[in-house]
C-alpha cells in the first residue's frame, strides 16, 4: 500500500484552517493515538528567526488547532538545546511562547531534570550505527514513551544531509548534547532513530512548513524562496522524500532516505507515495545546498581523513573551541552583518512575513542579540 503524503498551496489569511485541513487529508486522526498524550516537537535550528529555518508561528499555532479540534487536549511542547542554539531564544525570538501561553500549552525541557530525566534504553530494533557510537549505552527521555509526537519540521537544505525535515527532527530531541559525536555517520544515525521512534511512540506524524523554503547551505545560513506550500505525513520517510523531490534532489539518492526505505520504516520512493490535496508534480526547484565557513570544517573534521582524530577534539575539552567558533561565525559575523538584513527584508516585503510580524504584535524588529 502506497504511502500517503498531503500537501497544499497556502495563503497568509486562511493558513490556520489549511492546516487543519491539511492534517485530516493526511490522516492525523488514524495515526495518533486518541489515549496517548502528544509531544510537539518544534524545530529550532537557529534561535534568530531567519526565515526557512525554524517552526513558524503560524505552523506552530495551526497544528495546536488541528489537534484540539481532532479531541487532542494532553499537549506539551518539548526543547532541546543544541551546541548552537539557544532553546530560550529561540521560542522567545520565533514566537512560541505567546501561541503556547494562549492554547495551555506547556514547555518542557529535554535538557532539565526537573522536566525529564535521560534513561538507557535497549532498542528492539537492528541499530546501523548508534550502538557503535554510544557503546555505554544509547540514552533517551523518558518522558517520550507511551507519547504521540508530531513533529514541525520545514523545507530546507543542510549541509551534511543535504535536505532536512521530519526524520531530522528527531535527532535533537532523542539524542543527549552528546549528539554531535554522531555526525560523520549522520544518515544512518537519523534511521536509527526513526527506528527507536517507531518503538516507544503509539503515534508519529509531522506537519512541514514550506511556505518559505531554505536553498543554499542549511539548516541556517540560507536563501529564503518563498514556496506557499505545507505537507503533513503519518510516514517520516515519504514527507521528507516529497520535500526533497520538490527541492530538486532524487530523494533515494539521499542515503538517510534511501537507507529508512530499505529498512521498511517508510517509503522514499515517490512512485510507491499517494500525493493527496494540491497537484506538485511538476515542482522542481533546483536547490543547491553549496558551503558556508561551518560546513568547510566540519567536512574537514567529520567526512575527511582527519576525522581520526575525532576523540580528541569533539570527545575532550578542546571541543568548546568548536562551540566557541561556530558561535561566532553565526551569532556575531552572520547575523549582524547579513542574515539579520535577510531577516528583515523577508519581514518587510513578503507576505509571510508581514504575517510574522502580527504574530510579534508590537511589530518591533527582532534584536539583535
Amino acid at each position: 500500500m502506497k504511502s500517503r503524503v498531503a500537501v497544499l498551496r497556502v495563503d497568509p489569511s486562511t493558513v490556520l484552517e489549511s492546516i487543519e485541513r491539511l492534517c485530516e487529508l493526511a490522516g492525523m486522526r488514524e495515526t495518533l493515538s486518541p489515549q496517548a498524550p502528544t509531544i510537539l516537537k518544534d524545530n529550532i535550528s537557529w534561535h534568530f528567526p531567519f526565515p526557512g529555518a525554524n517552526t513558524t508561528p503560524w505552523q506552530l499555532e495551526g497544528t495546536i488547532r488541528a489537534l484540539r479540534g481532532a479531541g487532542y487536549r494532553d499537549l506539551s511542547c518539548v526543547q532541546n538545546k543544541t551546541v548552537v542554539t539557544d532553546a530560550f531564544k529561540g521560542e522567545d525570538l520565533n514566537r512560541y511562547v505567546p501561541i503556547l501561553s494562549r492554547y495551555g500549552v506547556p514547555i518542557l525541557y529535554n535538557f532539565r531534570e526537573q522536566d525529564m530525566t535521560w534513561i538507557r534504553y535497549e532498542p528492539k530494533a537492528r541499530m546501523h550505527v548508534l550502538h557503535k557510537i554510544f557503546p555505554e549505552g544509547i540514552y533517551i527521555p523518558d518522558y517520550f514513551p507511551g507519547k504521540n509526537i508530531v513533529h514541525l519540521p520545514t523545507v530546507k537544505c543542510h549541509i551534511y544531509t543535504t535536505t532536512t525535515g521530519a526524520m531530522k527532527n528527531a535527532f535533537g530531541g532523542l539524542l543527549h548534547t552528546h549528539r554531535h559525536y554522531t555526525h560523520s555517520w549522520i544518515h544512518r544515525t537519523l534511521v536509527d532513530l526513526l527506528a527507536i521512534q517507531k518503538e516507544i511512540h503509539p503515534g508519529v506524524f509531522a506537519v512541514m512548513d514550506g511556505t518559505t523554503a531554505g536553498n543554499g547551505p542549511g539548516p541556517r545560513t540560507m536563501y529564503p524562496v518563498i514556496k506557499n506550500l505545507m505537507l503533513a505525513s503519518a510516514d517520516q520517510v515519504a514527507i521528507d522524500a516529497v520535500a526533497a523531490k520538490m527541492m530538486g534532489f532524487d530523494p533515494m539518492s539521499l542515503e538517510y532516505i534511501r537507507v529508512a526505505h530499505e529498512d521498511g520504516l517508510g517509503v522514499g520512493d515517490p512512485r510507491e507515495i499517494e500525493i493527496v490535496g494540491d497537484d506538485v508534480s511538476n515542482e522542481s526547484w533546483g536547490f543547491h545546498v553549496g558551503d558556508n565557513l561551518a560546513s568547510l570544517g566540519g567536512d574537514l573534521f567529520w567526512f575527511s581523513p582527519l576525522k581520526v582524530f575525532q576523540k580528541l577534539l569533539f570527545h575532550t575539552p578542546i571541543v568548546h573551541l568548536f562551540v566557541f567558533a561556530s558561535e561566532t561565525y553565526h551569532d556575531y559575523y552572520r547575523w549582524p552583518v547579513k542574515d539579520r538584513r535577510t531577516f528583515e527584508q523577508w519581514r518587510r516585503d513578503t507576505p509571510w512575513g508581514k504575517l510574522f510580524q502580527e504574530y510579534e504584535g508590537s511589530g518591533q524588529t527582532v534584536a539583535g542579540s
